[in-house]
């Protein structure tokens, strides 16, 4: 039997409930996986609230590292001892141990922990397709970056210092700013004692900025455009203050006919050779020093439904992890 955090209804962290379950070996093209660390994450309780909707009952979690302990028939991708980490593939990872389909399943480098790794996996992947991908960061670029001292914020400062990249970043109290600036971040605004949509363009001469990377959603959709350059890119990629609803696609264009885009993680890890070539890039950072993923908080996996409450109650900055 392994042990999983499962949820029966949609609700609060009070719905996630330890329970054993019976697993069966591993079928065609999938790995069995004994968890190491498991990587808490935001879209997580979207999963488990109902804003992203999910058959019942469920798992919970998209990201773990440990060990390879068996695989199905036609795995060749990897091989029982193999060390590896995903952040792809149906809910489950909130377990002892899951079979997965072994193409979303990444092979560690020596010199990367599962710890390490599971403490931020899919946000810096999160990282490495927002500033390589959705849009191209250079040198010289001046960019905002909403909730800058959280899971993914944290690694965007360490990842836009690494590029030459001057990064504005929005926080929600003096504390956080200061960790924000610690990571690499240029300059930060708190919101709760500024206005970001001013202190940006004083930040910038006016000239604001090419792009904003927006996970926050409803409370700084509308202000976030006015801090777009003509043609700027306003990139949403979640929905921590609740969705952005009812869009007047002719704002954009009174604005300065900007473009936006709601992007999703998977929509570039569905490629395996884009999966490899992102982790790829993500393991370089951290071996080069340029990135550390290292968890602020760890919970037991019993624990599970605490860590959400002090997620959504914004009591954690960084990588948060629970340990079977």
């Amino acid at each position: 039997m392994t042990q999983q955090i499962r949820f029966h209804e949609n609700g609060g962290p009070e719905v996630l409930k330890l329970e054993s379950v019976e697993l069966s070996p591993p079928g065609p093209g999938e790995a069995r996986v004994r968890h190491s660390a498991i990587g808490v994450n935001f879209i997580d309780t979207y999963h488990r609230s109902g804003l992203y909707k999910m058959p019942l009952p469920s798992g919970i979690g998209k990201e773990g590292a440990g060990l390879v302990e068996a695989v199905g028939e036609g795995v060749t991708a990897v091989k029982p001892g193999d060390r590896v980490v995903y952040c792809d593939g149906p809910l489950g990872s909130y377990s002892t141990e899951r079979n997965i389909a072994a193409s979303v399943l990444v092979k560690l480098p020596q010199y990367i922990s599962e710890q390490h790794i599971a403490a931020g996996f899919l946000r810096a992947m999160t990282v490495e397709y927002l500033l390589n991908r959705t849009f191209k960061c250079k040198a010289g670029d001046t960019i905002l970056f909403h909730a800058a001292a959280g899971g993914v914020g944290l690694i965007a400062c360490q990842w836009a210092k690494a590029l030459g990249v001057t990064m504005i970043g929005t926080v929600g109290s003096a504390e956080k700013g200061k960790l924000a600036m610690d990571h690499g971040c240029a300059h930060v605004i708190n919101y709760n004692t500024e206005n970001f949509v001013e202190r940006l363009k004083e930040i910038t001469g006016g000239k604001k900025v090419p792009v904003v990377y927006d996970s926050v959603g409803k409370d700084t959709w509308p202000a976030s455009l006015d801090c777009l350059q003509p043609l700027g890119l306003m990139v949403s990629f979640g929905n921590s203050s609740g969705p952005v609803t009812g869009v007047d696609l002719g704002i954009l264009a009174g604005k300065g006919s900007l473009y936006v885009t709601r992007q999703t993680l998977m929509a570039y890890t569905s490629n395996r050779a884009t999966m490899e070539e992102m982790a790829n890039n993500v393991f370089t950072m951290m071996k080069d020093g340029k990135i550390n993923l290292a968890a602020r908080q760890t919970y037991s996996l019993a624990d599970a439904a605490q860590a959400h409450r002090d997620l959504e109650a914004r009591k954690t900055v960084g990588g948060v992890i629970l340990v079977p």
